[in-house]
């Protein structure tokens, strides 16, 4: 066994999911999970617990080969790190909501502090040759703390959400301390061409740095070596649980909503991110545009609550309860309701019966790192009947499922309205093709190559460190 191939992976990330069958599709821990299934190694992160102690536990998961190490947050942490700069800050300012930002120097110094609690906690517990792979907005700082430590390791940073362009981290008062934080990495990774772009703009236009052709970026008497690696799921797991037992039962229960009418869904964290008001509205305009589908097509969007103590999210939920009642005061008949607004988490089983029985997809966040809600609707999807997947342009699936997806500007909502006439009165051969096309997509860019292609780009910059 070569050197390499001995080194643990670390994996860091803010929350350190629960191994149940319930945890929801879509989000990060999903995808670590699935990554470390196969590799084995240690995730350390935020147990999901606030509370007086700081203490930090261990646990085996996943028949020992992987370990969970997890700490606590105070309650202070909790607002300053968690609910203050991290979601009220970074995750607007990163989705281009400026709007939204609020920055207040309490939270950043609490989100300073978490970040180097959370260094000094995991450090003891590194091994010389292992490699560190760090997820996220939450710990940007990570890394520089350990490194100030005396850190040695080979350690790579994974941008899941979007990276902004200069004009937008710049109204960030704290932006170049920040980017500089990111220089503590010998790899940072991206979701998409665009957002790499958008970091080494703000190198060589804000900090006064220079590219290589080899996609390194040289700032701050440092360098860090850069590159896309678009997320993905396990499409056959996936594709599996579409025909499971508890998707069978789900997918009649959705059948006995329909009553043989055409099914539209939509399933998203309620989020402001995510474009539902928009969705909703675009809905609307279907039904007043396409009257003949009244009737005939109905809506469920399944919206589970997020961050509900984070009053943007708390106003969110009121103003989609309100679309949603509008409409359907508006085009409900006695035997028809429209939209089906659900705030509520389903298995990811339960979510593949849903999809495999939708007709049309509708994925139309306002911005999105990648969006694995797309990849798993067409995993879901029976190839003798595959549905339509409408997808917004900004998330970054949309660069992958060009050619499959019918792909929408959300602010458009004439233009989704049309895209989702279109996708309910194409031909069945029509949605072969595109299904073929995004499947082929989702299969090559699966969970297992996004994480190879990291461990590969962390194992090629070990080596290079050990030569020199």
């Amino acid at each position: 066994m070569s050197a390499e191939q001995r080194s643990r992976l670390v994996v860091v990330s803010n929350r350190v999911a629960a191994t149940t069958k319930g945890v929801r599709a879509g989000g990060l821990a999903v995808a670590l999970l699935d990554a470390l299934k196969e590799s084995g190694g240690l995730w350390f992160g935020w147990s999901g617990k606030v509370s007086d102690s700081t203490r930090v536990s261990t646990r085996q998961i996943e028949r020992g080969r992987l370990s969970a190490v997890t700490a606590d947050l105070s309650n202070e942490d909790y607002e300053e790190y968690y609910n203050g700069f991290a979601n009220r800050t970074l995750w607007p300012l990163f989705h281009y909501r400026t709007d939204l930002t609020r920055f207040d120097r309490d939270d950043y110094q609490g989100y300073i502090r978490v970040n180097q609690r959370f260094a000094h906690a995991l450090k003891p517990l590194l091994r010389a040759d292992d490699l560190l792979w760090v997820h996220d907005y939450h710990l940007i700082g990570f890394g520089e703390e350990l490194r100030r430590m005396g850190a040695q390791q080979t350690m790579g940073f994974f941008l899941h959400i979007p990276f902004p362009s200069p004009e937008v981290l710049t109204a960030l008062p704290v932006h170049d301390v920040l980017v500089r934080a990111l220089f503590a990495y010998d790899v940072l990774g991206f979701q998409s061409e665009s957002d790499r772009r958008s970091f080494l703009d703000f190198v060589a236009t804000e900090a006064g740095g220079r590219i290589d052709p080899e996609g390194r970026a040289h700032a701050y008497g440092r360098r860090v070596d850069t590159a896309v690696f678009p997320i993905g799921i396990d499409s056959s797991e996936f594709a599996r649980y579409a025909v499971s037992g508890e998707a069978k039962t789900h997918a009649g229960r959705m059948a006995r909503v329909l009553r043989d009418r055409l099914g539209v869904i939509g399933v998203d964290r309620l989020d402001y991110t995510k474009g539902l008001p928009e969705r909703f509205r675009a809905f609307a305009r279907f039904l007043e545009a396409y009257p003949e589908n009244r009737g005939r097509v109905s809506f469920v969007q399944l919206a589970p609550p997020s961050r509900a103590d984070v009053p943007e999210y708390v106003g969110i939920r009121r103003e989609l309860e309100g679309l949603a009642g509008s409409i359907n005061a508006e085009f409900s008949e006695f035997d028809w309701t429209p939209l089906r607004y659900i705030n509520r988490s389903f298995s990811r089983r339960a979510l593949a019966g849903i999809f495999r029985l939708a007709r049309v997809g509708l994925v139309t966040p306002l911005r999105d790192g990648m969006n694995l809600i797309a990849k798993e609707f067409v995993a879901a999807q029976a190839s003798r009947d595959p549905g339509v997947l409408v997808l917004s342009r900004f998330a970054g699936a949309a660069r992958q499922g060009a050619d499959g997806a019918l792909i929408v500007n959300p602010y458009d909502i004439q233009g989704v309205a049309d895209a989702v006439h279109s996708a309910l009165g194409m031909s069945l051969s029509e949605r072969k093709e595109r299904w073929q096309s995004l499947i082929a997509s989702v299969r090559e860019h699966d969970v297992t190559a996004w994480r190879e292609s990291f461990v590969r780009r962390l194992q090629a910059a070990q080596r290079a460190d050990r030569r020199h």
